[in-house]
């Protein structure tokens, strides 16, 4: 222990360090023990002791006084200078003669009463907890630490050594340099494809919009209060396939532009005036389908509220980029010598696919174009009978919250009957040990006996520290170690008696109490007991539920010392004085604080003298008083001693008295069906008038996370309507345009269902996204089409001209986007692998049938509005 507070205080003053928590150790203490037997003869009572060491290490400031022109401090004797002069303390009004603390008890050096045991490997150690201050760098603040500790090694005695049992920023750095690298490789992909497309100096335009859009981001995040995390760098993976998107329609437009024979300065002001609204548009209904998300009011949407920030700081960068730089650039990479290059049959600076990609859009796609535009309705026939099949295969998918945490590591946690002593719980926790120590995929474990682990992962809260209960913190050589682990160790701590035993898997979202939840509230706690009992056995029989917890149910015992009053008066005892004299009696009583020769204090603690240094129910008989005319009282003659129930904690939810019956999924069993399961057969008891059950845990976060991005996406979706509104000025062209977003959602299912991951809270977000994306292609080839209208084109050939001229920047956007969340998707990330698939398959399914189904809509619309207008009635006729 003196060597960690030693560490303890140096780790104390290294930079970012907010606290140091110490573990595992019991505090040095000056242990007055009192011989129950000699004072009860002597007459003496435990408080005559007490105040007798008060009084003698009592230090009061006596002032001072004037000497000449000196002003001196007058210092009255107080702190003890070593343990005799606490046991030659006199204790005053004992007569006859004199008598001392030493006479009547035992002055030493001790410990604590211990409550708390940690182990490492098995072996006792004692822990150091580092806490960061809030706002700073895990990496920089380590920098402090780890010389600090590094040194301390050098001056460990022997036996004694140093280690790490778990150090966040290694999880930290494994998370950001895999983000990053998912970045960057997106980067290159982004790159590689506008390469192969449109050239390298296009190409160029569109890349130098990524790294300056993201900058820009950063420090939107930054001012607003959001640091580098695991949230806003996903954000930037999200919204990089995107930042590219309108660059990429400028770059387009005017290189078009250029093909017909304008020059690179016409071209590019022309061509930027074109689209500058579309993309305006585009941009504003994309950023509306993440706006609603950073207003979620749940734990789950303040733990993703970064996301959605950093993705529209990136978009409404790389909308001004686009609009200003890119066009700037344009006027001089895209200079060319000889008009009639713009004309030639691979015109410089295309790509080596643009000409595939031409023919293309001017063979199979026109075809297929023109057959939906004359026949509209079996387009939608087909749109529709896709939409049908996604839905009925949206129940194959499965849905869930938040995946596992990607993490080596898991707690057992370790519960033995509701009052066992220390000890017993103790070799309920070295059985655990020897399980795990047995596993050859264990890289290293920490044992704790009467208290939780320090907190290691942000969603899980060390219980309550108690006598009952420990838990060992196991970390394997890698995370996909776990499927085989857990299972095993399951089996094996099956067969252990005397005790609970639960392993937590880490999870990513909000804290929650527990996977599987259920809350009973009402008046009276002897029916909560009965209806949490209730609770508790439905839970065991259904199928798929372990660890099934329900404090309420587990029976306490108290020593209950009954005290008579009235005898109390008779015998001219205080009644307080007398519970005084037992709390100090059992628990101790601190009279004062010793300093050592080194400066360090330590407390001074009073109590009876016990036989093992524990108290016995045998010890409370030995308790005895002194009354007012000094005649010993034992405790037996004013009170009686019995073992009665004991209450456990009462909680409250709204104001409310609540039982909370907990319990865990076994593995590959979803928390959502073994909760519906649960509560369908609740549904069918009878419960009293006064009292009501809810389903809490993991399926509340799901129902206040889900209902909140719902309620996102439909603010997301009368947002981008009413933009789109005010853009056309017509309200059946917007719904031609959201005809898109179905679409998506077919292929964000296929896509789900094939990866076998199921609709989580991300892949939510990845559809909240879509709605966004798939509209700004929509929009692009719409605006296009009005334009040729406009110019006096038909419908027809306004909309074969539309899609075939819009063909490649809606493929190249949709391209780019999946390339840059492609290594993302392919990590097989648990969390973000389902994002990335929705948006993909959303995507390659909406540009596939958004390049037909939105341009037969578009038909359908025209004519619709056509025959309303010739379909009003004419005025009537005027007779002379």
């Amino acid at each position: 222990p003196e060597l960690a507070a030693r560490l303890e205080r140096r780790i104390e003053r290294a930079p970012g360090v907010k606290r140091v928590d110490r573990l595992g150790y019991a505090d040095r203490e000056v242990r007055v023990s009192l011989d129950a037997e000699r004072i009860r003869a002597l007459g003496i009572s435990i408080d005559q002791v007490a105040g007798a060491v008060q009084s003698a290490g009592a230090n009061v400031p006596g002032g001072f006084v004037t000497v000449g022109d000196r002003r001196m401090n007058v210092v009255t004797s107080g702190d003890f200078d070593s343990l005799q002069e606490i046991e030659r303390a006199l204790i005053p009004g004992i007569t006859p003669g004199l008598v001392r603390v030493g006479d009547v008890a035992r002055v030493e050096w001790t410990t604590e009463d211990e409550e708390h045991r940690t182990r490492f490997q098995g072996n006792p150690a004692v822990f150091l907890s580092v806490v960061q201050r809030e706002g700073t760098n895990i990496f920089r603040v380590l920098e402090g630490v780890y010389p600090i500790v590094a040194a301390a090694e050098t001056e460990l005695p022997a036996g004694v050594t140093l280690h790490t049992v778990f150090d966040q920023s290694v999880s930290v750095a494994t998370r950001v340099s895999g983000f990053f690298s998912s970045l960057l490789q997106g980067i290159l992909l982004v790159g590689v494809v506008m390469l192969l497309f449109v050239g390298l100096r296009p190409a160029l335009l569109v890349i130098i919009t990524i790294p300056l859009a993201i900058l820009f981001a950063l420090g939107g995040v930054d001012l607003s209060g959001y640091g580098l995390q695991q949230m806003s760098i996903v954000g930037l993976v999200i919204a990089l396939g995107l930042l590219v998107d309108d660059a990429i329609v400028v770059v387009d437009n005017i290189g078009r532009i250029m093909r017909q024979g304008r020059s690179a300065l016409e071209a590019a002001v022309e061509g930027t005036n074109e689209v500058a609204w579309p993309s305006v548009s585009g941009t504003v209904t994309t950023v509306l389908a993440f706006l609603p998300m950073v207003a979620i009011p749940s734990t789950t949407g303040q733990y993703m509220r970064s996301l959605p920030v950093t993705v529209i700081y990136a978009l409404l960068a790389s909308l001004f980029l686009s609009l200003t730089l890119t066009p700037l650039m344009a006027s001089r990479l895209l200079a060319r010598k000889e008009r009639r290059a713009a004309i030639a049959a691979r015109p410089r600076g295309s790509g080596w696919l643009h000409k595939p990609l031409e023919r293309i859009a001017q063979g199979p796609y026109r075809r297929l174009l023109t057959a939906g535009v004359r026949h509209p309705w079996r387009v939608v026939g087909t749109g529709v009978g896709t939409m049908a099949l996604a839905f009925g295969l949206l129940p194959f998918v499965g849905v869930s919250l938040f995946p596992k945490a990607e993490k080596p590591q898991f707690l057992i946690s370790v519960e033995t009957p509701e009052g066992t002593a220390l000890d017993a719980t103790d070799a309920v926790v070295r059985s655990v040990e020897r399980l795990v120590a047995a596993r050859p995929e264990v890289v290293r474990f920490a044992g704790n006996v009467g208290a939780d682990n320090p907190q290691v992962y942000y969603n899980v809260r060390p219980r309550r520290a108690q006598s009952n209960i420990g838990q060992v913190l196991v970390e394997l050589d890698h995370y996909r170690s776990a499927a085989t682990v857990v299972p095993a160790l399951r089996e094996e701590l099956d067969r252990l008696p005397g005790a609970r035993f639960s392993i937590i898997e880490f999870e990513n979202g909000p804290p929650v109490e527990a996977p599987i939840v259920f809350k009973v509230t009402g008046p009276e706690l002897e029916t909560l007991k009965d209806l949490a009992a209730r609770i508790e056995r439905v839970l065991r029989e259904t199928p798929g539920t372990q660890n099934v917890r329900n404090p309420l149910g587990v029976q306490k015992s108290d020593l209950q010392v009954r005290i008579d009053r009235d005898r109390l008066t008779l015998l001219g005892l205080d009644p307080l004085a007398v519970k005084r004299t037992i709390r100090a009696s059992i628990a101790g009583l601190k009279v004062g604080r010793f300093r050592d020769a080194k400066g360090e204090e330590s407390d001074i603690v009073l109590r009876l003298s016990f036989q093992g240094n524990r108290a016995t129910p045998e010890d409370l008989y030995r308790i005895t008083f002194i009354n007012a005319q000094g005649a010993p009282v034992p405790l037996a003659q004013v009170a009686t001693i019995e073992l009665t129930p004991a209450t456990g904690r009462i909680d409250h939810y709204n104001t409310e008295r609540v039982a909370t019956v907990t319990a865990y999924p076994t593995g590959g069993v979803s928390v959502l069906e073994v909760t519906s399961a649960v509560s369908d057969k609740l549904g069918t008891l009878d419960w009293p008038a006064e009292y009501r059950w809810f389903a809490s845990g993991t399926f509340e976060e799901q129902q206040e996370g889900f209902s909140g991005m719902i309620r996102a996406l439909l603010v997301a979706v009368l947002g981008i309507y009413a933009v789109l509104v005010l853009q056309f000025r017509s309200f059946v062209q917007p719904l031609v345009i959201f005809a898109s977003v179905p679409l998506a959602f077919v292929g964000a299912v296929l896509a789900l269902l094939l990866t076998g991951y199921t609709f989580s809270i991300t892949a939510f977000i990845g559809i909240t996204g879509l709605v966004g994306i798939v509209v700004n292609n929509s929009i692009i080839l719409v605006d296009y089409a009005n334009r040729r209208v406009a110019a006096g084109d038909s419908i027809e050939e306004a909309l074969l001209t539309a899609g075939e001229t819009r063909f490649q920047p809606i493929v190249l956007t949709t391209l780019t986007t999946v390339s840059g969340l492609l290594p993302l998707t392919l990590t097989g990330s648990s969390m973000w692998s389902p994002l990335g698939w929705t948006i993909i398959g959303g995507l390659l399914t909406s540009t596939l049938l958004t390049l037909v189904l939105v341009p037969a809509l578009y038909r359908i619309a025209a004519r619709l509005e056509a025959r309303s207008v010739t379909t009003e009635p004419a005025p009537a006729s005027v007779v002379a």
